[in-house]
Formats: C-alpha cells, sequence, structure tokens
C-alpha cells in the first residue's frame, strides 16, 4: 500500500508542539547570542594586524567573563530588579546567590549574554594601542553600571522609557548604539595608531593613511557567524511561531539589502566593490533592523538596510577622514551610527500594532503608516536620553581610568605588538614562525642518521683552500610565488641542486598598484614574493641566467629582477672544505 505524504504548514507545527519549546527556544537563542562572541573575536582579529590577534581575542573572552562577574554580582539587580526607583534605577540585590531557588534564571542568562554583547564592541575600535588591564577595567564600568541602568529604562516593565511605549525590540539602541558611542569614546581618548595619520606637508591637514587588516578571511567568517547569531539575538523573545518567522524575514532581508547596498555605493564610489565594506554593510543592516525587527514589514526591513548600506559607508570615511578618530574595525560607524538609525526608523516605519500605554491598549503605529509623530517622538526622545548618559558615564570612565591607571600602550609595545608585549606571545600563528629543526642524533638511528653522518671535530676544524681559484657567484632571484615549480624544474635540469628559499613582501615603482581600503587609499600595497638565493662555481653563471630568464619572461611589469654578486668564500661547517669543494655534494654511497 503506497502512503501519500502531503506536507504541513508551520500553523499545523505549532499546534503539534507542547507549550514547552518557546521557554527552551527563549535559552537557545541566549545561546545563539553567546555564540556572537565568537564572531566578534574573529572580525576583530581580521580586520587588524596579526601581531594583534592573541590580545583581541584575550579581550573578547574576558568582555563576556568579567562580564558574566559582576552583571550577575550588581549588574542585573539594578536593570531588572522589582525595586525600581523612578523608573531610573533599581535597587541592587544578590538574589542570585541569596534566593537561588526562586531566581529567575532565564532572565539573567537572556540579559547577561546582551550585556555582553553592548561591552565587546568596543574592543575592535580600542584596537592594537589600549592596555590590556585598562581595558579590563573599562569591561567592569560597562558591565555592571552603564549598560544596565539605560537597559533598565527600556526594558523594565517599570522603566521610564518602557512606560512610554519606547520600542527597542533586541537593542539597537540600548546595546548597539551604546557600545559605538563607547568605542567612539575610547578610541577618542587613546588617540590614533602610531603611523595612521600625519600632516600634509603642502596643506598643513592630517591625512589619513590605510593600515590593512590581516585577514579579510577572518573577518568574512566573523561576520557570518554574528548573522547566524543574531536570529537568536532578534528572535529570542519571540512569543508565537508567527512572530518568530517574521523576525527571521526581517533580519535576513536588511542585512542582505545593507550588504549589496554597500556594495554597489562603494563599487561607483571607489571603481571597486569593497569586501570588508561590504561585511561591515551586512551587519549596519542587522544593527538596523534590531530595534524594529518585530514592528516593521518586510519593505520596512528593506528600507532600513538600504540605508544603514549607505550610511556606514559615510560613517566609516567622515569619522577616519573628517574627526581623525582610528576605529579599525569600522565599530562606530556599524554600531553607534545605525543604532541610531534603527531607533528613529522605528518611528518611521512601525506597521500598526497594539502598546499597552498608561493602563490601556492603543494602537501605534510609525508615522509613515498613519501613526502620526507620537512613535517617533518618543523613539528620538529616548535616543537622545541613552546617548547623553552613555556620553557622560563613559567619558567620566575613560578620563578617570586615563588618569588613575593609564589607557594606551607604550609606543615601543604597540610598535612590537601586544600579543608579545601584553602576553608574552611571539605570535598568534606559531606554524609560522621559523622552527629549528631537531638534529639527527636526537631524532636517532635511521636512513636521517645515515644521510648526515657525523664527522669527528679534529676533521672538521682544521680548514683547507681546494677553490683552485674557481669563482663564487651568488644569485638572488626576486618574482612571483607562483613561479616557483617552474623554476625548480628549470635548475634540475641544469645542476643546480641547492637552493634557499624565502616568502618576502615588496613593491617596485607602482607600489602595488592603486587600491582603497575602507574609503583610504594604500599607498604602499606590499605584495608576496619569493626570493631564490644561489650559491654557484661549477654550473655557468651565463647558464643560470638565461635559464631563469627564459622561465620567468612574459614581457609584462612584475616578471622580476636577478640580482649577481661575488663571494669571497663558502665553508661547509660540517667537513670544513672551502670554496668549489664546500659546494660540490658528496657522491652516493661515499658516506
Amino acid at each position: 500500500m503506497t502512503q501519500i505524504l502531503t506536507p504541513i504548514t508551520a500553523e499545523e507545527v505549532a499546534e503539534q508542539l507542547p507549550a514547552i519549546p518557546f521557554g527552551i527556544w527563549f535559552l537557545i537563542g541566549a545561546a545563539l547570542v553567546f555564540f556572537m562572541n565568537a564572531g566578534f573575536a574573529m572580525l576583530e582579529a581580521g580586520f587588524t594586524r596579526a601581531k594583534n590577534a592573541a590580545n583581541i581575542i584575550m579581550k573578547n573572552l574576558i568582555d563576556f567573563s568579567l562580564g558574566t562577574i559582576f552583571f550577575a554580582l550588581i549588574g542585573f539587580s539594578i536593570m531588572m530588579a522589582e525595586d525600581y526607583v523612578m523608573g531610573i534605577i533599581g535597587v541592587p540585590n544578590l538574589d542570585i546567590f541569596a534566593n537561588f531557588a526562586n531566581f529567575d534564571s532565564s532572565n539573567f542568562i537572556f540579559n547577561l549574554v546582551f550585556c555582553a554583547t553592548a561591552a565587546t564592541i568596543v574592543s575592535g575600535a580600542m584596537a592594537e594601542r589600549t592596555k590590556f588591564s585598562a581595558y579590563c577595567i573599562y569591561s567592569i564600568v560597562i558591565s555592571a553600571v552603564v549598560y544596565p541602568i539605560e537597559a533598565g529604562w527600556v526594558w523594565n516593565s517599570a522603566g521610564w522609557l518602557a512606560e512610554r511605549g519606547y520600542v527597542d525590540f533586541a537593542g539597537s539602541s540600548a546595546i548597539h548604539m551604546v557600545g559605538g558611542i563607547s568605542a567612539f569614546l575610547g578610541a577618542a581618548f587613546l588617540g590614533p595608531r602610531i603611523g595612521k595619520y600625519t600632516e600634509d606637508k603642502k596643506t598643513g591637514k592630517k591625512k589619513a593613511h590605510a593600515i590593512p587588516g590581516h585577514s579579510l578571511t577572518l573577518g568574512a567568517l566573523g561576520c557570518f557567524i554574528l548573522w547566524f547569531g543574531w536570529y537568536g539575538f532578534n528572535g529570542a523573545a519571540a512569543g508565537s511561531v508567527d512572530e518568530l518567522g517574521k523576525i527571521f524575514v526581517t533580519t535576513t532581508i536588511a542585512p542582505a539589502v545593507g550588504a549589496v547596498t554597500t556594495m554597489l555605493f562603494t563599487w561607483f564610489k571607489n571603481k571597486k566593490p569593497d569586501v570588508s565594506m561590504s561585511l561591515n554593510g551586512a551587519l549596519a543592516g542587522l544593527v538596523g533592523i534590531t530595534a524594529g525587527c518585530g514592528n516593521l514589514d518586510a519593505f520596512g526591513a528593506f528600507v532600513v538596510g538600504a540605508v544603514a548600506g549607505i550610511l556606514v559607508v559615510l560613517a566609516v570615511e567622515f569619522i577616519d577622514l573628517k574627526l581623525h578618530v582610528d576605529d579599525p574595525v569600522g565599530a562606530v560607524a556599524v554600531h553607534g551610527v545605525n543604532g541610531i538609525w534603527g531607533t528613529i526608523a522605528v518611528g518611521l516605519l512601525a506597521v500598526p500594532y497594539e502598546a499597552e500605554l498608561d493602563g490601556g491598549v492603543v494602537e501605534r503605529a510609525g508615522l509613515f503608516y498613519g501613526g502620526g509623530a507620537g512613535l517617533l517622538s518618543v523613539q528620538v526622545i529616548g535616543v537622545i536620553a541613552i546617548a547623553a548618559w552613555t556620553i557622560a558615564a563613559m567619558s567620566l570612565a575613560f578620563f578617570l581610568i586615563k588618569k588613575a591607571h593609564g589607557l594606551r600602550a607604550s609606543a615601543e609595545d604597540e610598535i612590537m605588538g601586544l600579543d608579545t608585549s601584553e602576553h608574552g606571545l611571539a605570535s598568534s600563528y606559531a606554524d609560522f614562525l621559523p622552527v629549528v629543526s631537531p638534529d639527527s642524533q636526537a631524532l636517532g638511528g635511521g636512513s636521517e642518521k645515515k644521510a648526515s653522518a657525523p664527522v669527528p671535530v679534529e676533521k672538521a676544524v682544521p680548514v683547507t683552500d681546494v677553490s683552485s681559484g674557481t669563482r663564487l657567484t651568488k644569485v638572488t632571484i626576486i618574482t612571483k610565488q607562483s613561479k616557483f615549480e617552474h623554476l625548480k624544474d628549470a635548475f634540475d635540469r641544469i645542476g643546480i641542486t641547492g637552493i634557499t628559499v624565502t616568502n618576502v613582501l615588496g613593491y617596485g615603482i607602482q607600489r602595488g598598484g592603486a587600491q582603497m581600503y575602507r574609503g583610504v587609499p594604500v599607498e604602499s600595497q606590499l605584495m608576496p614574493k619569493i626570493q631564490i638565493d644561489i650559491v654557484i662555481s661549477k654550473v655557468p653563471l651565463e647558464l643560470l641566467i638565461e635559464t631563469v630568464k627564459e622561465v620567468l619572461y612574459t614581457g609584462n611589469i612584475g616578471d622580476g629582477k636577478i640580482f649577481v654578486y661575488d663571494v669571497e668564500n663558502v665553508i661547509k661547517i660540517r667537513t670544513g672544505e672551502e670554496g668549489y669543494a664546500a659546494l660540490q655534494d658528496p657522491v652516493p654511497g661515499d658516506e
């Protein structure tokens, strides 16, 4: 008997689910928001230089870890306490420790991960020149006091903004704008990275210099992780499958439109679509839709994303080129500027909905949906109030940290890289450092030992000149990495048996070609090359040069260069042979 399967709708699925899953989804959403810390870490590490990658990772780890401790001790009760004073601040308590059996654990975890997000936004803007200890102090301040106070205004039912019908569903203003403003203040108090700005001798004005991040791959990975986590960020508080589905739609449309808008805008403006800026465009769309993800329709999400995609480019360039505040990852533009835009957009584009105000239920809508200026005015007042509190509190915090403890790492530490100075690491990429291979005796036995049989020191130390006047020549070749295999095959054909290869970076008269990075010209783009060093005596110099030219020549710029040097002497350490003899390979079986 054939069984016919018929598709079922989302509503039918929802009817078959027990009542408990939405409580579980609430916590799953919180877990997705926690996972966004990985996204922030990858994005910030990729958009900054490799010598600071471990420092970036450590700051993101400690943001959440310190934030958990101090949000539990004081922040959560300030934000969500039932004993809430004048709609402004909760009375601190230790219910999480004193009354854990009756403590609202789900609500605590949910609000904790959002608090950590506000804190970690600042990390990227202050990257590459901040003392780690100073950053830890900042993280405590924002997690324990600054964020909980203003977030209580928005999400505690007794908060003064909540009572006026202020809409910030998932935190465009309460989280992202606060993080963005704090990032701007932190970067301004720190000052720019060394070499970021110089004075133009002709005009006397500051000139910005691009400092490209070391891995767009990591940056892209971070962007996608953040986008994935944002479905929990915006959707965790949904009250039904239908509402959750609509939130997922708006949370998908806005970043997609933001990324495409930024791509097209930078393509038109700079003649090439900017990769890092397009990643920021997607994040700007996500930040913008966060406030109204449950109150806007698909058209509203489209508008929010389109505006965010242009705003992020203009804001990044204005902050960098006009204000000369050094923000390596664009945190201020993405979170601060678009947090403001997203919150105001609710007052313009919210579809009609019912809200509880003054003990009754009223219908509200955005200005463009027939709701008048009522909701818009509340949104503007809320943005101004939250921004004013953040500016005052964080300016005081950064000022005191700078005066009492010191905010910025030393110039020497900054140039060396904070991975080394702050964390004692030579590099976050240890496998890319030179590695000293163990000698054959340490390895013991086998063909490796036989291939390099030791010579007694009394035979190795005495040196005899057996060069017989033969000319020794060093040839250095610098060319494209893609040519290496062709060169190696050619060397084998003419009897070259030993070469040294080094990966190098450099540029010629074209300085790597004209490129833009986040709206700023890259003046000298170092291009990856290989340097091959060969010392010859038996192989004719002319034969080697002709062989190399035959392999490398295309007639285009970038074929490479050959350098020829005289070598005074060569000494083989193992045997003591010099000159011509030192360059000759032993006949197999002689050793």
